[in-house]
């Protein structure tokens, strides 16, 4: 399963990327915390998201692009733990300071995790 979840960072990762390198001006909207979101957020949590309910559909998902309500997760043992772009005002900055994360959680600690520096292409994987 650690191969299918670097092949997903490594996909949201290039939409990002894309995004990262247009050359129309960045559309930043704000969430309901008045945190910023882009494109480039919501496209790599369609990817993730769409790819680990793929490999893990029963599996619950906490993304930061749609987090379930607390009554809702509180409750859970086991769940994917995903911040599909980490860094979206240093991504809006175009300093390159930003990543893909996705991390298994069992029991309140990861057992295995993906993390990608998506302008780098480098990738971090444990556990699994």
């Amino acid at each position: 399963m650690l191969k299918q979840i670097c092949e997903l960072a490594i996909d949201a990762g290039s939409a990002i990327m894309e995004i990262y390198h247009a050359q129309e001006p960045l559309q930043v909207e704000q969430k309901s915390d008045k945190s910023p979101v882009t494109a480039a957020d919501i496209a790599a949590h369609q990817i993730i998201t769409a790819g680990l309910t793929r490999i893990a559909p029963d599996i619950p998902q906490l993304s930061e692009e749609d987090p379930p309500s607390w009554n809702e997760r509180k409750g859970w043992q086991r769940y994917w733990l995903v911040d599909p772009l980490d860094g979206t005002k240093e991504f809006i900055h175009r300093n390159g300071d930003f990543t893909v994360n996705i991390a298994l959680i069992e029991k309140g600690m990861p057992v295995m995790g993906g993390y990608l520096c998506a302008r780098q292409r480098l990738a971090l994987l444990c556990g699994g």
